[in-house]
């Protein structure tokens, strides 16, 4: 074999298109056409998020009632900002329960029936509850940073509860 041979060998061998005759290109399928989007449909309600699974809750402390996402509520007498009477010892055992399970955020969620015509007030009044369930957790040894606070304000429900959802277990593997 002659150098000049054993280049083109080892030129077709590096880079296949080298070694093609010229006119054997390959087709290039052509890109396709550009469609519109077509709009969402807004004019239907979009469907309510289905809810998350929640560890069960057996035997809730008194004043807790259980949500069937796996949280528990806890209802406000209308307009007062503290927890209910007796209230304090329920969260307690329900934060130690918490603390003893899996790891992961706490969400309280807290709502307030009134004062309709002022959003504000309501806002208020809910963040104040927000923060009374927070500190009865957190002295129940759940950690403060692991609490996260959804004051709601007047919402459709117009209840006078918070809503405290623990962490989910981890998925089964």
């Amino acid at each position: 074999m002659t150098r000049f041979a054993l280049a083109l060998w080892l030129l077709a061998s590096l880079h296949p298109a080298a070694a093609q005759p010229a006119g054997t290109e390959e087709s290039i399928p052509a890109p396709p056409a550009a469609t519109e989007p077509s709009p969402a449909d807004l004019s239907r309600p979009a469907a309510p998020a289905p809810p998350r699974p929640g560890p069960a809750l057996h035997g809730l402390p008194a004043l807790l009632e259980a949500l069937p996402d796996g949280g528990a509520r806890l209802r406000f007498a209308p307009g007062a900002e503290g927890l209910p009477q007796g209230a304090e010892a329920s969260l307690a055992e329900f934060g130690r329960r918490i603390g003893a399970g899996p790891p992961g955020r706490v969400t309280v969620t807290t709502q307030a029936s009134a004062p309709v015509a002022d959003i504000s007030i309501a806002r208020r009044l809910s963040l104040a509850r927000a923060l009374a369930v927070k500190q009865a957790l957190a002295a129940a040894g759940v950690a403060p940073t692991r609490i996260d606070l959804r004051p709601m304000g007047h919402t459709a429900e117009a209840l006078d509860a918070a809503d405290i959802q623990p962490p989910a277990p981890p998925p089964a593997r």
